[in-house]
């Protein structure tokens, strides 16, 4: 018997703020599956995995929280002010959340999945193997205001975390399809249920 193809692969990406939960939430409503790069990444640095042991081995016990967790919030402030730091924590963390999402692509079982990989543009030669590129996209202004409204942060800093982005040109580059979310999110409804119609007909026959 022959295999069943695989799935239809979505990488689904877009700058901070541009709304891709909003997005997913909406794909995860009509029963697809969402396997995300954000959950991967706290996954491989699990107590106990082999991703945070070697995270010790490059910064120290000093990297951890009283829990023997990662202590994100510091690992935060020391790789924005270091970037070998930062490099040093992607080698160790950016393979391991590839390969957690290409098995669960593998796996997968439905007509089509996404992926959900923020810095997708960042690391593209990584991701050939996905079937399409889903760009959730926003003004910068935009961004700016919900970063501001979300996270109580001031300009200064917003700015800064959009310039270790990719811009909003590359990630247009990359994109087979493109979600404007500018406005209101109720339009979403509308642009995700087309979507879901498309990605359907250009699934593989099962």
């Amino acid at each position: 018997m022959n295999a069943r193809p695989r799935a239809l692969v979505i990488a689904l990406t877009g700058g901070v703020a541009a709304g891709k939960t909003a997005v997913t939430r909406r794909f995860e409503a009509l029963g697809v599956h969402v396997h995300d790069a954000d959950v991967a990444a706290r996954e491989v640095i699990e107590p106990g995995t082999p991703g945070l042991a070697e995270v010790v081995a490059a910064f120290g016990t000093g990297a951890l929280d009283d829990s023997g967790r990662l202590d994100r919030a510091a690992m935060r402030q020391r790789v924005f002010a270091d970037p070998v730091a930062r490099r040093t924590l992607e080698a160790i963390i950016h393979p391991r959340v590839r390969q957690w999402l290409h098995e669960r692509a593998r796996a997968e079982r439905g007509p089509y999945c996404l992926l959900a990989i923020p810095l997708l543009a960042e690391n593209i030669e990584h991701y050939r193997w996905v079937d399409r590129v889903l760009l959730v996209d926003a003004l910068e202004s935009v961004q700016v205001a919900r970063l501001i409204a979300r996270d109580g942060i001031d300009e200064t800093l917003v700015r800064r975390m959009l310039a270790h982005q990719a811009s909003r040109t590359e990630r247009l580059a990359l994109a087979d399809d493109v979600i404007e979310n500018n406005g209101d999110e109720a339009a979403l409804d509308i642009t995700v249920a087309e979507l879901h119609r498309c990605y359907l007909t250009l699934a593989p026959d099962r």
